[in-house]
């Protein structure tokens, strides 16, 4: 389906749990937050019957986020169950990797066509910094295992000045070595992020320039979004970047958001009041579900407004594990 600016909108980020076993300093405290009750977090049944009512509407490539989606008791059946449901192309996975490789038979099996593996960092003591845990083993060992197999692995990184920047041109490497994505994310001007200084796309792309010869801009259709992927000569992998504030995307943008708590967003810098799960367990029916989801699919806003501050009170105020990254 098309929205009102004729953007084609085919790209569902669900979000099935905001807990987490990390606590990245960007994301929440280090006590943690006060996590939505379980009977507020929408059922896998809820969720399914939603998608396949998008499904109808012209979505066709939905990516299991959270918090940390593997902490969900049952996620792997829930992804095969949405792997089945007509219509639907693509279903991949937004992890920190901890629990990746004792997941990855069951990710197998249930048909998952991409894992995306969070890392900002290959040194141990800093990977405890930022994440305040110490699992740095076991995230890139499930990274090494994903890697051996047939699906696409894509590994994330937020560069923050003062914190990574050393190292971006090292993370990039993984890329050279084994045939897998590595993403520069731009890091987003929301919750606890708003309080780390961003490197931007530009001095990235330099400075890998500047160590492994020139990047050349690639057609390739290598994930759901509208990041931008490049080549670079004797790397088996790709480069690519998603920088919605310094490279702003929203004209290209496909994609709309649901919260573990139902909240429908069509776009992430934005509040939204339209709790789909409420809805759906007050009687609400299939068409009326499939009406009200056409229409915040005509109403996407146009572009988003970070950093406008005429639009600070109905800009979104939760913090990215409560929205879903």
């Amino acid at each position: 389906m098309r929205d009102q600016y004729q953007r084609e909108i085919d790209y569902l980020r669900i979000s099935v749990t905001d807990r987490c076993n990390f606590r990245c300093r960007y994301c929440m405290p280090a006590k943690g937050v006060e996590f939505v009750e379980h009977s507020e977090i929408m059922t896998y049944e809820e969720i399914l019957r939603f998608l396949r009512i998008a499904a109808g509407t012209g979505i066709r490539k939905v990516k299991v986020t959270g918090g940390e989606p593997l902490v969900r008791k049952g996620v792997c059946g829930f992804i095969r169950k949405v792997r089945n449901i007509p219509g639907i192309e693509s279903v991949t996975l937004t992890t920190n990797g901890a629990l990746l490789e004792e997941h990855l038979p069951e990710l197998e099996a249930a048909g998952i066509t991409g894992i995306n593996v969070s890392l900002d960092t290959l040194d141990p003591e800093k990977f405890h910094q930022i994440t305040r845990c110490d699992d740095f083993g076991r995230v890139w060992s499930g990274i090494h295992a994903a890697a051996q197999t047939k699906i696409p692995v894509k590994v994330n990184c937020i560069p923050m000045k003062g914190c990574n920047e050393e190292e971006l041109a090292k993370i990039a490497t993984l890329a050279k070595e084994y045939p897998i994505t590595v993403r520069f994310i731009e890091m987003m001007p929301i919750g606890m992020g708003t309080g780390y200084a961003r490197i931007l796309q530009d001095e990235i792309k330099e400075l890998l320039e500047d160590r492994f010869g020139t990047m050349e801009l690639v057609d390739e259709i290598l994930g759901n979004g509208p990041a931008g992927y490049y080549k670079i000569e004797d790397f088996k992998g790709r480069i690519g970047f998603i920088s919605a504030v310094s490279h702003e995307f929203c004209e290209s943008c496909n994609r709309i958001r649901l919260t573990a708590d139902g909240i429908l967003k069509p776009c992430l810098n934005f509040e939204s009041r339209v709790n789909l799960k409420e809805e759906m367990r007050s009687g609400m029916t299939d068409e009326e579900l499939e009406r009200l989801l056409k229409n915040v699919i005509y109403h996407k806003p146009r572009c988003h407004a970070f950093g406008d501050e005429t639009k600070k009170d109905i800009q979104e105020k939760r913090r990215m594990a409560g929205i879903g990254g």
